[in-house]
């Protein structure tokens, strides 16, 4: 059996009721769009409650189909992790499952969640909707990316603001350790998430799998998870289902293409497994050496990039977001990365942006970084810069 998909606007207030009847069965399959589609009569499983688009890092669209146990099961896990069913503040664009999640948590929890006013994030708006919705009794959740944190911690109210929260979960993209630091100094409840559309959204949490969730890594590091939050699979798509969900031993898992280790049952994710440059033969882990960075003064945001070099194969540039937009030096960048990752891993340029290119919430966009700072490099790194 099946069942018809809706195409909906990716406004919170139009997905309210649509959802609400994907969930309980007495409405079509629901697809949230940033722009509009061609209308076209679409069916999916009967189980199936909502399809996500996402593009993955290929920038190819795919259309994930959710069922209603699964979201379900997410919704429940999560509120068993965080302490109880709460209020939830919308900061993230609903067309993507870590703003639909929002959505979805409040409904189930018993109502719409309270929502910032339409446009760009803004330290005094997030301030003004984050009063308003914890202004009573119960508990209080928000979910942000690390851009959005970064900015409300730049602003003294916007950090008083998400002091009350009981949670602000942060995902999206890895969260620099300064920046966790950061937050939690100010008193911000921070917790990291982990997943993605294809487990409902986030399903580690601190680096702890979710109830119900199981996390394997496999020989090359690939970070493999199994659970009730898995996705039904791709919608049209029998190729990709043949490839990202295997069954092992009676169970299904997810084949995500992040690199990762487990200790002590924490998951520490170590970038993407296609992600890895080469620079002068030696391999470079662009998420580690982005984490040193990110600890010197001045950094806001940083995304390292290989840019093709006709000495080295890849020349390792680290491109950043600064206060005031400074320009780091970067002779001493270079040596705190050498002390901690060796000399392959220092950056040979750092570039300084206004703002990185995203896709989707808070995951900065490698390859338009890597364009970027192939059009910013004057000239070709010298053989004689290497340390």
């Amino acid at each position: 059996m099946d069942r018809p998909l809706r195409d909906v606007p990716a406004q919170a207030r139009d997905l309210v009721t649509a959802l609400t009847a994907a969930l309980d069965g007495t409405g079509p399959a629901v697809r949230p769009l940033d722009e509009p589609a061609p209308a076209r009569s679409v069916h999916v499983p009967a189980d199936v409650a909502l399809v996500v688009r996402t593009s993955g890092s290929s920038g190819r669209p795919r259309d994930v189909m959710l069922s209603a146990a699964a979201l379900r099961a997410s919704a429940d896990a999560t509120a068993a992790r965080l302490g109880g069913p709460g209020s939830w503040l919308l900061a993230l664009p609903v067309h993507h499952v870590a703003g639909l999640q929002v959505v979805l948590r409040s409904l189930l929890a018993g109502g719409p969640p309270a929502t910032l006013p339409d446009g760009p994030f803004r330290a005094a708006t997030f301030t003004q909707a984050a009063r308003a919705a914890t202004d009573g009794d119960g508990r209080h959740y928000t979910s942000l990316v690390p851009t959005q944190l970064v900015r409300v911690l730049d602003d003294a109210d916007a950090t008083a603001a998400a002091r009350a929260f009981d949670a602000v979960l942060v995902g999206g993209a890895a969260c620099p350790p300064p920046l966790l630091a950061r937050a939690r100094a100010a008193g911000v409840r921070v917790v990291t998430t982990y997943g993605m559309t294809e487990t409902c959204g986030g399903c580690v949490y601190d680096g702890r799998p979710l109830d119900g969730v199981e996390v394997a890594v496999d020989r090359e590091q690939r970070v493999t998870l199994t659970g009730p939050v898995l996705a039904t699979g791709y919608l049209h798509r029998p190729d990709l289902d043949a490839t990202t969900f295997v069954t092992a031993e009676g169970r299904r898992w997810l084949r995500t293409a992040d690199r990762g280790r487990l200790a002590d049952g924490v998951l520490h994710v170590l970038g993407r497994l296609d992600d890895v440059l080469v620079t002068g033969g030696v391999k470079v882990d662009p998420l580690a050496v982005e984490e040193v960075v990110a600890h010197v003064a001045d950094v806001r945001e940083v995304c390292v990039v290989g840019v093709p070099d006709q000495h080295w194969g890849q020349s390792v540039v680290a491109v950043v977001v600064t206060r005031g937009g400074v320009v780091p030096p970067l002779t001493p960048l270079r040596t705190a990365v050498a002390a901690v990752l060796g000399p392959a891993s220092a950056p040979r340029q750092v570039l300084v942006v206004d703002e990185l290119p995203m896709r989707g919430p808070g995951k900065p966009d490698r390859r338009a970084v890597a364009r970027l700072a192939t059009e910013r490099m004057a000239s070709p790194t010298r053989p004689d810069d290497a340390p």
